[in-house]
C-alpha cells in the first residue's frame, strides 16, 4: 500500500462514526490512526467525529459524522470487496458484518468463486466478502 494514497474511502456516519471505527477494527485487528472530535461551539455536534482515520486489512479509511439534519444513509449501491485468503476468514468477515445487518445474498458460490455475499453491516455499510 502506498503510504499517501490519492484516493481513500471517506465514510460520513450519521452520528455514530465512532462506534463502527472501533467496531471494524476490532473486527479485523485493525487500528485508529487518528481520531478529531468537535469541539465545544464548533461546526457540528460536539463530541461527535469531525475527522477520523482508520485502518484495515491495511486499506485506510477516513470517516465523519455528518449533523443529523443533513446526514443520508448508506446505499448498497456503493460497497467493500474483500478478498479472503481462507474459508475461515470469509466465514468470520460474514458473520461479524452479519450481526446486526442484513444479508442481501449468500453465502453462495458463483461461478468460479466457492463462497460470495452481499451484507449491509449494522451501520449501514456494504461488503461483499468472496473466497476463490
Amino acid at each position: 500500500m502506498t503510504s499517501n494514497p490519492k484516493i481513500t474511502s471517506f465514510l460520513t456516519f450519521a452520528g455514530n462514526a465512532e462506534d463502527a471505527m472501533n467496531f471494524y477494527v476490532s473486527a479485523f485487528s485493525g487500528k485508529i490512526i487518528s481520531i478529531t472530535h468537535v469541539p465545544k461551539d464548533g461546526h457540528g455536534d460536539e463530541g461527535k467525529v469531525l475527522h477520523g482515520a482508520f485502518e484495515i486489512f491495511g486499506q485506510q479509511f477516513m470517516a465523519m459524522d455528518m449533523q443529523q439534519e443533513y446526514a443520508v444513509p448508506f446505499s448498497w449501491a456503493t460497497s467493500f470487496y474483500i478478498d479472503c485468503a481462507t474459508e475461515a476468514e470469509f466465514d468470520l468477515i460474514f458473520e461479524t458484518f452479519s450481526d446486526g445487518g442484513s444479508v442481501m445474498m449468500g453465502p453462495e458460490p458463483v461461478l468460479e468463486m466457492r463462497k460470495v455475499a452481499w451484507v449491509t453491516d449494522k451501520y449501514g455499510v456494504t461488503w461483499q466478502p468472496v473466497w476463490k
